[in-house]
C-alpha cells in the first residue's frame, strides 16, 4: 500500500517564521546592549546571517508546499504574501546588525537600544498572535493580539520620531553622525513596520475567511 503523504502544516511554518524573527531580534538587542566596538560585531553578525539562512528555509518550505498541494488553508497568494512579509521581518533585523558593523560605529547610540527592545517587543507580539493564528476562525483573543502588535508599530514610530528630532537638533554639528544614525534608525523603524505589515496581512486573511 502506497504511504500517504503527509500534509504540510502552514500554521506551523508560520509560526517557525515569527520566531525565527523573535529570535533575530533577541540578538539585535544583544547586539545593542553589549557592544564595546564595530568589530566584535563580526561574530554576532554571522549568528544573525544563521537564524536569517533558516527562516529563509522555512519560506522556501511553504513555497515549495503551495505550489503542490491541491488543497490550502486559504488562498495561495495570501500564504506567499504571509511568508514573504514574515521573512522581511527577519531579513530588516539582519540589516540592522550589518549596518552597525559597516558604519563602523564607535559608540552605542541610547536611542538604538531603547528601539531594539521596542522592535523584539514587536517581534513578541507578533509571534503571540501567530500562535493563535490557526484558530482564526473561532478564537475570541486573535483579534486583541493583532492590536497589540499595532500598538507596538505605534509605540516604535514616536520613538522614531524622537530619536530623528535629537539627532538633528543635538547633534547638529557632527554631520556623518547624523548620517550614520539616521540611516540605522531607518532601518529599525523598517522592522517595527515589517511586523505590523504581517500581522495586517493575517488580519486581513481572517476577514476575508471568516
Amino acid at each position: 500500500m502506497a504511504r500517504k503523504h503527509k500534509e504540510f502544516d502552514y500554521f506551523e511554518a508560520f509560526e517557525q517564521q515569527a520566531e525565527y524573527a523573535c529570535k533575530e531580534a533577541t540578538l539585535l538587542v544583544e547586539a545593542v546592549e553589549s557592544f564595546e566596538t564595530a568589530e566584535e560585531l563580526k561574530g554576532l553578525m554571522d549568528r544573525a546571517h544563521e537564524v536569517e539562512h533558516e527562516a529563509d528555509q522555512v519560506s522556501h518550505d511553504i513555497h515549495k508546499a503551495v505550489a503542490h498541494d491541491f488543497i490550502t488553508p486559504f488562498d495561495r497568494e495570501d500564504i506567499i504574501e504571509l511568508a514573504s512579509k514574515l521573512d522581511d521581518i527577519t531579513d530588516s533585523i539582519e540589516a540592522v546588525v550589518q549596518r552597525l558593523y559597516m558604519y563602523d560605529v564607535h559608540f552605542m547610540h541610547d536611542g538604538a537600544k531603547e528601539f531594539s527592545h521596542a522592535i523584539e517587543k514587536s517581534c513578541k507580539a507578533l509571534c503571540s498572535a501567530m500562535g493563535d493564528f490557526r484558530n482564526f476562525k473561532r478564537s475570541k483573543e486573535f483579534k486583541n493580539l493583532i492590536a497589540k502588535v499595532n500598538s507596538r508599530e505605534e509605540e516604535a514610530d514616536e520613538l522614531y520620531i524622537n530619536v530623528i528630532r535629537d539627532l538633528h537638533t543635538k547633534d547638529i554639528d557632527n554631520p556623518l553622525r547624523v548620517f550614520v544614525w539616521t540611516n540605522v534608525f531607518n532601518r529599525m523603524e523598517s522592522c517595527a513596520d515589517a511586523c505590523e505589515e504581517a500581522a495586517d496581512v493575517m488580519n486581513s486573511i481572517m476577514l476575508r475567511n471568516v
